[in-house]
């Protein structure tokens, strides 16, 4: 009779181990579980260890990890008609996983879509200067779009960052032609405000050597003389008797001012 009772009860606590075991979940610091109790919303427990009946509570996990969604490739036609293509990636994070679970089907695919049709509406609205140029901008802006379309789906986006621009092979061309031009045109302008700057120096110097004509004199003669050292020559120049003293005069007033 001992055996006889004895295998019931060995079924009966296997049966309740294994119910136990089933019941029994833990969920990591960085999840939640949404629960459903035979179709109807219980709620979100975790982190931790908590019970559940088996075959009657349904329970999904939500990561509530940022998440990386990388944006594929889009060619999209800029506001001034240029066709580019542009990539971008998407951060975003799960805030309320009931919303999550319960109010959109499959919030990664969803998030994809809409970060993809955004991202056309939001260049497509741009110049493309502005797109090359303002770039930091066009990330928030987006950003700040997927964020209040996702909120009803307990999403939080963090960030958006366009990859890359790609640009048409004739559209690079024209960019490096227009470049080299205006490189050109800096080149250009900077000589000329140099000519401006000698013009103004030298018309100053006329002017000094207009009241000082022995300083004229001592100019033209040092001129000779670094002509006759760089040719080998030796140059002979003529001086009035009244030159020289009013030209030894004009140097012992330059020494005394040094």
């Amino acid at each position: 009779m001992d055996g006889a009772y004895l295998i019931p009860t060995f079924i009966i606590t296997l049966i309740a181990l294994i119910f136990a075991s089933m019941s029994i979940k833990v969920v990591k610091e960085y999840e939640r579980a949404v629960i459903f109790r035979l179709g109807r919303l219980i709620g979100a427990k975790g982190p931790g260890i908590f019970f559940i009946i088996p075959g009657v509570d349904n329970l999904i996990r939500v990561d509530l990890r940022i998440v990386t969604v990388d944006v594929p490739v889009q060619r999209i036609i800029t506001r001034d008609n240029v066709t580019v293509e542009v990539d971008a990636v998407v951060y975003y994070r799960v805030q309320e996983p009931v919303k999550a679970v319960v109010n959109v089907e499959n919030y990664h695919y969803a998030v994809l879509m809409l970060a993809q049709t955004t991202l056309r509406d939001i260049v497509g609205q741009v110049e493309l200067d502005d797109l090359l140029t303002r770039r930091e901008e066009i990330n928030k802006k987006l950003q700040r779009i997927l964020d209040e379309l996702t909120d009803p789906w307990g999403i939080k986006v963090t960030a958006v960052t366009l990859k890359e621009v790609r640009l048409p092979e004739t559209m690079l061309r024209a960019m490096a032609k227009q470049a080299e031009a205006e490189r050109w045109r800096r080149a250009r302008v900077i000589e000329a405000e140099g000519e401006k700057q000698a013009a103004k120096i030298m018309a100053e110097a006329a002017e000094f050597y207009e009241k000082h004509p022995v300083a004229l004199r001592l100019r033209e003669l040092q001129t000779l003389i670094e002509i006759a050292r760089e040719k080998n020559l030796i140059v002979v120049s003529p001086l009035a008797s009244g030159e020289l003293g009013s030209t030894a005069a004009l140097v012992k007033a330059l020494k005394e001012k040094a």
